[in-house]
């Protein structure tokens, strides 16, 4: 797919979802998860507090997936902005179900190329996809905490053209987008708040 077309926009934000049902029910999900996780930040969780939140995303991965087998994926004409960027954080928790998070990740790619998901928000799908295949990332948009706070994942080429990789997909260059994060996490240590030792930026 070249970047002229990935970089495409269509005029849909305008029209009310298609499926505004299964638009509540991925929002409601994504909020309970977020709030589940960011309560998590605020303390030392035990190891079965840990693991309550993952079977959390364990089952939103499952539903997700059926959506997916129903509807592709929910993009924007399906489930509206909000429900297309909570179907898109379920994807990022996915971690449990590496089949679902991939299977996303490619079809959200699909959308991209329509013009009915987000590409910047694929790109950090993506990466997640590969730091869980303990493979390096391609945008740099996945963190772990270090003993100095956050620090990036590891990354393709990373003397390379890796601020050039996310341009191309719409992300700011990868020490600005630390400096924000390590801003964010200090203004509100709950801030992308995801699972333990692997951190998600903002897209």
């Amino acid at each position: 797919m070249s970047a002229d077309r990935l970089h495409q926009t269509r005029s849909v934000m305008s029209t009310a979802p298609m499926h505004p049902h299964l638009a509540r029910e991925l929002v409601a999900r994504a909020e309970r998860a977020d709030e589940h996780w960011a309560r998590l930040a605020r303390m030392q969780p035990a190891d079965q507090q840990i693991g309550a939140a993952r079977h959390i995303d364990h089952g939103n991965a499952a539903v997700l997936a059926r959506a997916v087998a129903d509807y592709g994926w929910p993009g924007v004409p399906l489930v509206g902005e909000e429900g297309a960027r909570a179907a898109w954080r379920l994807a990022l928790r996915a971690d449990t179900r590496a089949d679902v998070q991939q299977l996303a990740s490619r079809l959200m790619y699909d959308a991209v190329g329509r013009g009915t998901a987000s590409l910047r928000q694929w790109a950090h799908l993506y990466d997640r996809c590969l730091v869980n295949a303990y493979l390096p990332q391609l945008y740099g948009t996945q963190y772990r905490l270090g003993p100095d706070g956050p620090e990036l994942q590891r990354v393709s080429d990373p003397a390379g053209d890796l601020d050039a990789r996310r341009a191309a997909v719409g992300l700011p260059p990868a020490g600005l987008a630390l400096r924000r994060l390590r801003d964010r996490l200090a203004a509100d240590p709950c801030f992308g708040a995801a699972a333990p030792a692997v951190l998600m930026g903002a897209a």
